[in-house]
């Protein structure tokens, strides 16, 4: 099992934990911490350190090369739980990628353009703080129009964007996603007309 999948399978473990603590005191103070993190380094928030980092397992832990797989992890959580905060049904729909969601934005033909270049600042980031940042902004336009996303797999897309050659693969398969969620969306709107 590569990093990545490690990355993936930690990442949903802390999200299904979150889901099912998240109405009662403890779960509503570690998403407010969660949200407190959003645009930070996972080292500027030692109240979250043990959330993120239990359960890490060693090869996700501690040298420079791991470094990649906390910050995606932490991320992901912390935008998790921005995309929480005042939802009250579940945000996390697994396999809805981040084109997927920003698709979910498009109601009319105005707005594809508008929705495309809020997606292409994600895509053209050149650092983690950039792509972290760009995500923050359409995770909010997200949460504002109730469109779910899968953050595990979005925990994972962040860890393999450091990889230039991945990146690449990465930002096409959101740009599919973004156009064939839109394609299918206005031919099953003429299909119900």
């Amino acid at each position: 099992m590569s990093r990545a999948d490690d990355v993936y399978k930690l990442t949903i473990k802390k999200i299904e934990y979150l889901q099912g603590i998240k109405g009662i005191g403890a779960g509503k103070g570690i998403l407010a911490e969660l949200r407190r993190g959003v645009g930070k380094h996972p080292g500027e928030m030692p109240e979250l350190w043990g959330f993120i980092f239990d359960d890490m397992s060693d090869e996700l832990l501690g040298d420079k090369n791991s470094f990649r797989a906390e910050w995606a992890v932490y991320t992901a959580l912390t935008l998790y739980a921005l995309h929480c905060q005042g939802s009250d049904r579940e945000v996390y729909v697994k396999g809805v990628s981040i084109g997927q969601a920003a698709a979910g934005l498009v109601s009319s033909e105005d707005d594809v353009q508008r929705v495309m270049n809020r997606l292409n600042l994600v895509v053209t980031a050149v650092s983690q703080d950039d792509l972290a940042y760009h995500l923050r902004g359409l995770i909010q336009l997200i949460k504002g129009s109730n469109i779910g996303l899968d953050h595990a797999a979005l925990a994972k897309e962040i860890y393999l964007f450091s990889n230039s050659d991945i990146a690449n693969d990465i930002k096409l398969r959101w740009g599919r996603d973004f156009y064939r969620s839109i394609y299918n969306n206005s031919k099953g709107e003429e299909n119900n007309g």
